[in-house]
């Protein structure tokens, strides 16, 4: 006998509706109860796709309305069930049309409701992204105690409890996915859904049906309304992932629904709001595109009031050793563990990521399953030892490490003081002697001592 599927009814009390008896013999049904007050938190669906909407009547003055039940419970699909078909621009009739993707009146045809939800279900099953190891270092990305990945955690909380738009930029796979959703889970927003477009696989000519929705005979093979991506976000985040990947026609068809905060289904006129909290990632600055007039400057400013840029792995070193044996972890399961040798550790340090946390998940992976011994070792990760007296090894003294941090605070103190050495020596504390002697270390170059303001030139530390 196959396996009920689990159904969500949201009716208010004492539904005695006889589809409700009828579909009990195909589905495992989930009873919420309009009545009630909207729980601060998602309460447990079990899994459940798609869900039925019993109005009690729409003629009630005290009808409890149910836009903050739909939001929270999050499925996929919503069928509602009316005691009569609404009159056009009523807000039954607007909310049916927001929510749901079909809608019966009574007496309701169970066998037809029956076939309607077992489809939705099927499409439902067939949108849910593929589970896949590929993504596993995105739940440790903001792992570390580098001062760097604690900078960008700090700003994430900050930036989690205000609803503006924030962009996360940073190098490909720096884990500005994960960034994303640390915001969503730690805002105001969290029980609400969170909606993720991958810009760079958004046809141009998709662009509008996919993130605005379309209405029943837009276009031939419209059989039925559907919500857009972005109407989906009702209520919680959507993430437009890649953004930078947006043709220019995409931008200027998303900058209405940034101005305005509302969309218009293709082959519809009504104006739907959506209250969503939006995040944007990029892998390029979006001001270098502005400048070579591949993104519209105007979409720009309503999307990067608040930015995060995550640090290349090369940058948080010190978190390589907690990230590699977490990913170990992860890869590892059930079998049995394996561990880093100390030159497999050493060469991850030295290595210089040009493919960030994704290259050392693969690493990992390939070192996990080539290795015959329970301890990897450095050419299990396809990796050398660093030769004494490199570059490579001297990357790991303390005297590499106080030279890199002298070097920050010289071109810092130097930037901020527009090249006054008198100013950038009072910045770091100390005399313009002790500066020149800085400038001298890392930028060995005659300077002329007699001038206050040293002239920027191509190749300077600033």
């Amino acid at each position: 006998m196959m396996e009920k599927r689990p159904l969500v009814w949201l009716s208010a009390a004492n539904s005695n509706n006889c589809a409700r008896k009828e579909l009990e013999a195909n589905w495992n049904l989930i009873d919420f109860n309009l009545d009630e007050p909207v729980p601060l938190f998602n309460q447990v669906s079990n899994g459940a796709k798609v869900g039925v909407l019993e109005f009690p009547s729409l003629s009630r003055d005290n009808m409890p309305w149910p836009e903050s039940w739909l939001e929270m419970l999050d499925l996929n699909y919503w069928v509602a069930i009316a005691p009569q078909q609404p009159v056009s621009g009523t807000r039954a009739a607007r909310l049916i049309v927001r929510y749901c993707s079909d809608f019966h009146t009574l007496p309701v045809d169970y066998k037809r409701l029956d076939t309607v939800l077992g489809h939705l279900w099927g499409m439902a099953t067939i949108l849910e992204p593929a589970g896949s190891l590929n993504d596993d270092y995105q739940n440790l990305a903001l792992l570390g105690d580098s001062q760097s990945i604690q900078h960008v955690r700090n700003l994430l909380r900050r930036f989690s409890t205000t609803l503006e738009p924030v962009l996360i930029s940073g190098e490909s796979s720096t884990g500005k996915e994960a960034a994303a959703r640390f915001l969503h889970s730690h805002s105001a927003r969290a029980a609400g859904p969170l909606v993720i477009i991958n810009c760079a696989a958004l046809p141009t000519t998709l662009t509008q049906s996919e993130l605005f929705g379309y209405e029943k005979g837009a276009f031939t093979s419209a059989l039925s309304s559907r919500q857009g991506r972005l109407e989906q976000a009702n209520g919680g985040s959507v993430v437009l992932s890649g953004i930078n990947e947006l043709q220019l026609e995409q931008q200027s068809a998303l900058l209405r629904f940034l101005q305005e905060g509302k969309v218009e289904r293709v082959g519809g006129s009504a104006q739907i709001p959506v209250d969503c909290r939006i995040i944007t990632t990029t892998s390029e600055p979006l001001g270098d595109l502005i400048e070579l007039g591949r993104f519209r400057s105007d979409v720009y400013f309503r999307l990067g009031s608040l930015e995060v840029k995550l640090p290349a792995l090369k940058e948080r070193r010190e978190d390589i050793p907690i990230l590699a044996r977490s990913l170990l972890d992860a890869t590892c399961q059930e079998a049995e563990p394996k561990k880093l040798s100390k030159g497999a550790n050493q060469s991850l340090l030295t290595h210089s990521w040009p493919g960030n946390l994704q290259e050392l998940q693969n690493r990992l992976r390939q070192a996990w399953l080539l290795s015959d011994q329970l301890v990897i070792e450095a050419s299990d990760l396809g990796l050398s030892l660093p030769v004494p007296g490199s570059d490579a090894a001297s990357n790991l003294s303390l005297k590499e490490f106080r030279a890199r941090a002298d070097r920050q605070a010289l071109r810092c103190s130097l930037r901020l003081a527009n090249h006054n050495i008198s100013e950038a020596a009072r910045l770091l504390n100390i005399s313009r002697v002790s500066l020149y002697r800085l400038m001298d270390r890392y930028d060995p170059r005659p300077h002329n001592r007699n001038t206050q303001k040293r002239p920027h030139r191509k190749g300077d530390l600033t």
